[in-house]
């Protein structure tokens, strides 16, 4: 049997209300032959007749009866099919699903969700702050449709975009005799340090770039203080406890204003930033969209 189409079921339901195929097929803005025929064809495909044709008026038969509110329930719910796919690939009726480092409020978030929503005020926002390891597992695993993560990170199942921000690592010190002059692993090695991200200590590409740079020179980096975020690390630096590294553009902000001062590493340290969404699988155009603008922002931060 050939499956009815949506179309002859909605000429059949018109049909039937009205009466005659001459008034359907006006309804329809179509001629009354090709109506006629869809009508045939569709009681050809049911192997049934639908309609007792009169003098006067159509009259449903036994089958038409029962077909007819089986064909309005189907109609139904193919218009609503329709309605979903259309609101799924709005970018007005979606939802933004977006991982990124738990800094990143320090100097894009602020502005990235404020712009967005006040371009697309009735679309959800729904941004997770973590550890790019961690975005990029909730990226893998679908919990995340995409991320903005540090480099290098764990490309399994995913499509990793060139870099599209750059940052650079700084020594930040409330003593000003300490930056002086850029910091080197050696010099490093001897001054109280604080480091943050100590659950991701293995993972962390600063931590490991730190350990390759020790491991060259024979000599070993004993932090005196280890934190979850650089903007502790950042507060403890700033009450003295120890010296930290940071992010500039997460410490820009608090560097001067808590009184300290900081220096390059030497050899410099450079963070890359990348977009992160799963191999093969699509994102909203919420998500999509949101991506972009965040693109523009960060390529605002660099130039300032």
């Amino acid at each position: 049997m050939v499956l009815p189409t949506i179309r002859q079921l909605e000429y059949f339901i018109t049909a039937a209300r009205i009466g005659t195929f001459a008034g359907a097929a006006a309804e329809h803005h179509i001629a009354q032959p090709s109506l006629s025929e869809q009508i045939s064809v569709l009681e050809r495909s049911l192997e049934v007749p639908l309609f007792t044709r009169t003098s006067r008026r159509l009259l449903l038969t036994d089958a038409g009866k029962q077909l007819l509110p089986l064909a309005e329930q189907t109609v139904t719910d193919m218009r609503e099919f329709a309605e979903w796919s259309r609101r799924v690939r709005s970018i007005e009726e979606g939802t933004v699903s977006f991982g990124t480092f738990n800094s990143a409020h320090l100097y894009l978030l602020t502005d990235l969700i404020r712009d967005f929503h006040t371009l697309h005020p009735s679309v959800r926002i729904q941004v997770v702050g973590l550890n790019s390891s961690e975005v990029a597992d909730g990226v893998r695993e679908g919990r995340l449709e995409a991320g903005l993560v540090q480099l290098p990170v764990d490309d399994r199942e995913l499509e990793v975009t060139p870099s599209v921000f750059t940052d650079q690592v700084v020594y930040v010190s409330k003593r000003p005799e300490h930056t002086q002059a850029p910091v080197d692993i050696r010099t490093l090695a001897t001054r109280p340090l604080i480091l943050s991200e100590a659950r991701w200590s293995h993972d962390d590409p600063l931590r490991v770039s730190l350990l390759e740079r020790a491991q060259r020179e024979g000599i070993t980096l004993e932090p005196i203080v280890e934190v979850e975020f650089q903007t502790h690390a950042l507060e403890l630096a700033a009450e003295g406890v120890g010296d930290s590294l940071v992010s500039y553009h997460v410490g820009r902000s608090l560097i001067a204003a808590r009184g300290m001062t900081w220096a390059p590493l030497d050899p410099p340290i450079e963070e890359h930033y990348a977009f992160v969404t799963r191999r093969g699988g699509a994102i909203s155009p919420a998500t999509g969209q949101f991506m972009r603008l965040a693109h523009r922002i960060l390529r605002r931060i660099a130039g300032a």
